[in-house]
């Protein structure tokens, strides 16, 4: 019989909690897909060959609106954050820790950068470990202990490692193709009654392409958020992973949900990228950040 350490034990759950958050990822993703595509078959027996130009059309608008954010996000979030370069001699000891975890999670160390405000948070941004940036709070300094500071960085440091900017740059394309389709769709109806002879006469497949074309970006947002709350699910465990102490980053994160004030300069456009609702609003279906109670219990559990 082959007894596992405990620290053997806990690399198994890591590795599981990384696999299982992953595959819950690509479900999301063929969930995006399949309604994509269905909204784009509607469309071609609302407007009979057109459907699918449609959604050529709405994916190349989509792309290029995506690919902007993609290679000026970073720039343009660390500007209305008012993140300034973190002084190396000033802060020597937050240099320290950003360096140490870059070196264990393999990617070269991202800029790091302060965020004058008393709120404890962080976030991370980027579009790859050589293009990224870690920016933490004044508060975050003065309110965590070093092993807590460790795992807010680690899970940021998760986030460059698992390319999340990548993933979410695709979740905003296959949104802002849903947005445009079912608008598109919706205004043909509304106003040209649809393309396809053979259908103009159907009140109830039109009935249910308004209501479809209604409800689609409703569907797509919620899809975007539950991406979004996997991926900090994922960054939990890989942070995890990189510091083999899971309590520091449990701790860190029910330190940060005491403080009730929100970050000032946070707003809905960047509140996804920090490691806490900076915004402190109450948690739903419609949340970029999963309750601190259920992470606190997952980090726990490893």
């Amino acid at each position: 019989m082959i007894f596992m350490s405990t620290t053997e034990k806990q690399r198994l759950d890591f590795h599981k909690e990384i696999s299982k958050n992953n595959f819950k990822t690509y479900l999301l993703f063929l969930l995006f897909f399949a309604l994509v595509f269905g909204l784009a078959y509607l469309l071609k027996l609302i407007f009979a060959a057109s459907g699918f130009g449609i959604l050529f059309f709405a994916g190349i608008i989509a792309i290029i609106y995506a690919l902007v954010g993609y290679y000026t996000g970073d720039k343009i979030v660390l500007s209305v954050s008012k993140a300034k370069p973190a002084d190396p001699k000033k802060y020597l000891y937050l240099h320290n820790v950003v360096e140490g975890l870059a070196i264990a999670a393999g990617v070269p160390k991202p800029k790091v950068y302060i965020i004058n405000d008393p709120s404890p948070n962080a976030f991370a941004t980027g579009r790859d470990p050589k293009h990224s940036s870690i920016a933490v709070t004044s508060g975050l300094l003065e309110t965590l202990n070093r092993e807590e500071l460790e795992g807010v960085i680690s899970h940021e440091m998760s986030h460059i490692l698992n390319n999340d900017i990548k993933v979410m740059t695709m979740v905003s394309v296959l949104f802002g193709i849903v947005s445009i389709i079912a608008d598109i769709g919706f205004r043909g109806i509304l106003f040209g009654g649809g393309g396809n002879d053979d259908n103009k006469g159907n009140f109830l497949l039109m009935l249910i392409a308004i209501v479809f074309l209604i409800l689609a970006p409703l569907f797509a947002m919620l899809i975007q958020m539950a991406i979004s709350r996997n991926r900090e699910y994922l960054a939990d465990s890989t942070g995890a992973k990189l510091t083999r102490y899971p309590k520091g980053l449990a701790d860190a994160l029910l330190k940060i949900s005491k403080y009730s004030q929100p970050v000032k300069v946070a707003d809905q456009g960047t509140a996804h990228l920090y490691i806490s609702d900076p915004l402190k609003k109450v948690s739903s279906w419609f949340s970029t950040h999963p309750p601190i109670e259920e992470r606190v219990k997952r980090l726990l559990a490893m």
